[in-house]
Formats: structure tokens, C-alpha cells, sequence
């Protein structure tokens, strides 16, 4: 396709999924790509300079040797100015982490183009990928939505499902809906500038918003049941991981990181949740709310690897006599 019949765009991003979405654009003969742009953060530690590499496109592009600038904000003047001379048709964003405000919504001639890692409108906000895995769905996907000034409102171009896997985490989902998406995008972007595809306004019925998620949100509540807390451990893997405090010797506890549990069939009728109620090679076995067991298989100690439950229960047996689950306290 001759170059002047390319559909120049502008890519901002920043998390796992972007990654292969950038690559597509990057090889799509119908798209020059003008330039990939992503967030600067500054230090959490200190509140000092921004990192260098803070975000994993920015470090995905580093390894690539790909050229990627980094915007404390893109609401700036000086920001629309370089659009402008880049000549930008078309500004297309993937989990970016900053809101567009509307003097550069109005910028590019073919508008701002979202993929968003759900089925819009549910999950509109922070983390769909998060929720969807929280909630237990059968299914998400992704939305090419036009942006607006609204969080996630916009109309819609297309949608594309994905089938949620038994094995998926945050992780793997988020890599599988970024492949799925860059199926799409160059064909998207050339429908919208060069055939004219209009957007479809969301349905009103079936919104939800997906909050961004905290540290807080991975400490282990044992009255939840154990179909809950096995979607905490997915949704919640890597960061920030669900929590708990086993019990050692001497009135002790250790701090944990719980990477793979199931829904046990065990009995635990009776028992107070949190109570370890059996402890074998295939793991430990904890009631929970509504007379539900979890069967915890694998773990990450504080300081140490990821094991299975079983290597840890070799190092750290627990106690008889504290065989429950220790609470986290205000400031754990």
C-alpha cells in the first residue's frame, strides 16, 4: 500500500497487553506508525525523578531497541503541538493509565481509538482483567471503542471475544487478550479512516465498573467462600497476590503468598473459617465461608521462592495447636 494512503497513528500504552498490539502496528502495511508513547512515573520510594524504564512497554521497547517516549501527562500543549507536526491522523490507546482530556480527543481527524480489555460496558475503569477473573466469567474480550470524555463510555467499533481458560491469571489473560487484539487492529484503523466505519453507542443495560485495584485488596478473607477466594488467587497473580498468615512454632506466624488453590471437597462443616483442617502431599486444606474448604497447592514465603504447599509444610510443619490461619492486622 503506498505510504500516503497509510493511516498515520500515534500508539500510547503501557501494560502487558500493549506489547503485542504494538508490535502489529508496527508490521501493518496500512499504518505508519509516527510514534509510541507511555507514561513516566515517578518514584514511589521517593517522590524523585521518573524512572527510566517504568512501565513493561517501556521496557519491552528498550530490549527491542524500539524508540518509545515517555509523557508526565499528554494534556499539554506541548504534547497536541507534536501530534500536529507528526501529522497524526489517528491516536490509538491500550491500557495507557492516563485519561485524554477533550481538546486532545478533538485532535486527530479520525478520532481516538481505546482497546479495552472487556466486553463493553461491563467492567469499564481500571481493572476488567482483574474483575473478570474475580467474578468467575466463562468469558471476556476486547472492546475498539471511540474515546470520550466519559471513563469507558464511548461508542463502539467492534468486539472480539476470547474464551477465559481454567489455568488463566491476570497474566496469561491479559497476554492472550493483547494476541487477540492485535488480530484486529490494523483492520479496525483502516475501517474507521478509509471505509468509513461509524461506532455504535453502548447498550444502557449491563454497566459495571472495575476498580483499580491495591496492595489491601490480596489480604485473605477466610469467611469468603472457597470458590471466592480460588478467583483471588487467579485474578490476583502476580501482584498483588492473596495473602495469609500461617502459623509456625512458638505462637509465630509467617506471611505467605498463596499462587495456586482449588476448591477442595474436604469436609470442614462445623470448622471456623480459617481453620486448617488437613494437611497432606497434595497441600493444606482450609474451611472457609459457608462450609467450603480450600485446598491450597502452592506458595511463596516472605523472602523466599515460590514452593509447593507441600516442600513448605517440610520446612514450617504447623503446630497443632495453632492450626488456623493468623488475621493481618491494620499496617500488615
Amino acid at each position: 500500500m503506498p505510504d500516503f494512503e497509510r493511516v498515520r497513528t500515534y500508539y500510547l500504552a503501557s501494560g502487558h497487553i500493549s506489547i503485542p498490539i504494538m508490535d502489529a502496528l508496527e508490521k501493518a502495511s496500512g499504518i505508519t506508525l509516527a510514534g509510541i508513547g507511555t507514561q513516566q512515573k515517578a518514584s514511589k520510594n521517593t517522590g524523585g525523578p521518573a524512572r527510566s524504564a517504568s512501565t513493561p512497554l517501556a521496557r519491552h521497547c528498550e530490549a527491542e531497541g524500539v524508540e518509545i517516549a515517555r509523557f508526565a501527562s499528554v494534556n499539554t500543549d506541548d504534547f497536541r503541538g507534536m501530534m500536529q507536526d507528526l501529522g497524526v491522523e489517528m491516536l490509538v490507546v491500550a491500557s495507557f493509565g492516563q485519561i485524554l482530556k477533550p481538546a486532545l480527543l478533538a485532535l486527530p481527524c479520525f478520532g481516538c481509538l481505546n482497546v479495552h480489555a472487556s466486553l463493553l460496558p461491563r467492567y469499564r475503569g481500571a481493572s476488567p482483567i482483574v474483575a473478570s477473573l474475580l467474578n468467575g466469567d466463562a468469558k471476556t474480550g476486547v472492546t475498539f471503542m471511540q474515546m470520550e470524555a466519559g471513563l469507558d463510555t464511548g461508542p463502539i467499533y467492534r468486539t472480539c471475544e476470547l474464551d477465559i481458560l481454567p489455568e488463566d491469571d491476570s497474566y496469561s489473560l491479559e497476554q492472550r487478550l493483547g494476541e487477540l487484539a492485535a488480530c484486529s487492529i490494523e483492520s479496525v484503523i483502516i475501517d474507521i479512516a478509509r471505509k468509513g466505519l461509524m461506532p455504535a453507542p453502548q447498550p444502557a443495560e449491563g454497566a459495571s465498573y472495575a476498580k483499580k485495584i491495591s496492595k489491601e485488596d490480596g489480604l485473605a478473607d477466610w469467611r469468603k467462600s472457597a470458590l471466592e477466594l480460588a478467583n483471588m488467587v487467579r485474578a490476583y497473580r502476580p501482584w498483588p497476590s492473596l495473602r495469609t498468615r500461617m502459623p509456625a512454632r512458638g505462637d509465630k506466624s509467617k506471611i505467605v503468598k498463596i499462587t495456586d488453590a482449588v476448591v477442595s471437597e474436604a469436609c470442614s462443616a462445623g470448622a471456623k473459617p480459617g481453620s486448617i483442617v488437613g494437611c497432606s502431599r497434595e497441600g493444606i486444606v482450609v474451611a472457609c465461608g459457608g462450609n467450603t474448604s480450600l485446598l491450597i497447592r502452592r506458595v511463596t514465603p516472605e523472602g523466599r521462592k515460590d514452593m509447593s504447599a507441600a516442600d513448605f509444610l517440610l520446612g514450617s510443619p504447623i503446630p497443632p495447636e495453632h492450626a488456623y490461619m493468623y488475621e493481618f492486622s491494620v499496617g500488615d
